[in-house]
């Protein structure tokens, strides 16, 4: 079984204007309310792809139930947890570009992580678990790390956050961590370019702990360096960009899928960026036919 944590999901509201005027009343075109959060759209797309999985996390409230409520319609087995306060409605704005406004979320309390943890305490061996997105700063940068140890050391961790609360997690040894090309500039302080300097990177990460890293470069594709000191690295298929959101959660899950079925890391990456990729030339989150054809147009770098 594979579970994915979202500490703060979020109803959200995309709408797509063709010019946004600040200060003056401004009319749609489109507008869209999905249930969102990075945790739950990997497990959106893996429940696409056949794969059991199940979203664990917290909700609060009147928005919080409309949450749980979307999650139960698409037919995603859930375990979130009631916590204090409203829970948050993200605006992704969308013009020539997109604009996104977040909203704080839910307050998490000791209780409520307890929760949490008793319920991570019930991963057996060869279950997978992905704590992916980001935490309220209230929780601390150590929050994902303190999770970790409650799991079963045989368990397959994936974590895909940013800055202090991912470099915390390297400790505990996780499988697989995805920075993409600008959080992992921002943990090196430095503007990260090159293919040489994105490998000292990943080696340096690999070093502190992580088994496996994949960098996500958005158009440019990825490069993963893996357990087995190989680096590989391949090219995404060409298409128009249509939603950036949830391209880079999709990327982990084709990954965690096509690693559990083929036990390859190359199928996995390119699997993992066909997935990607169909998110971002799709309005909403792929789905298995969309991935399956772009498969084949995954270009491999040897």
């Amino acid at each position: 079984m594979i579970y994915t944590v979202t500490m703060n999901p979020s109803l959200d509201y995309t709408v797509k204007l063709q010019n946004f005027t600040e200060g003056k009343v401004n009319r749609t075109t489109s507008e869209a309310l999905c249930a969102g959060g990075k945790g739950i759209n990997v497990a959106l797309v893996l429940k696409a792809l056949g794969v059991n999985v199940k979203a664990l996390g917290f909700y609060g409230s009147d928005i919080g139930k409309i949450i749980v409520n979307k999650l139960k319609l698409s037919g995603l087995d859930n375990l979130l947890i009631e916590a204090e306060g409203q829970s948050r409605i993200n605006i992704k704005l969308c013009t020539n570009e997109q604009t996104e406004i977040n909203g704080r979320g839910i307050n998490i309390t000791a209780d409520d992580l307890n929760k949490l943890k008793a319920l991570l305490k019930k991963l057996n061996k060869n279950d997978v678990l992905v704590l992916s997105g980001s935490a309220r700063s209230d929780l601390g940068d150590k929050v994902y790390s303190a999770l970790l140890k409650e799991v079963n050391p045989d368990v397959i961790t994936v974590i895909d956050a940013c800055g202090k609360l991912l470099l915390n997690t390297l400790c505990d040894n996780p499988f697989l961590i995805k920075p993409n090309i600008d959080e992992l500039s921002e943990l090196f302080g430095e503007d990260i370019k090159t293919r040489e300097k994105i490998i000292e990177c990943a080696k340096s990460l690999q070093n502190k702990g992580a088994k496996n890293v994949l960098i996500s470069m958005g158009a440019k594709g990825a490069i993963l360096l893996n357990q087995n000191g190989d680096v590989l690295e391949a090219k995404a298929p060409n298409g128009t960009l249509v939603n950036a959101v949830g391209a880079g959660d999709s990327m982990v899950a084709g990954f965690i899928y096509a690693f559990l079925k083929d036990n390859d890391f190359l199928s996995a990456l390119r699997y993992g960026i066909a997935s990607g990729s169909a998110t971002a030339f799709s309005e909403g989150l792929a789905d298995r036919e969309s991935i399956e054809a772009l498969l084949d147009k995954v270009k491999i770098i040897y």
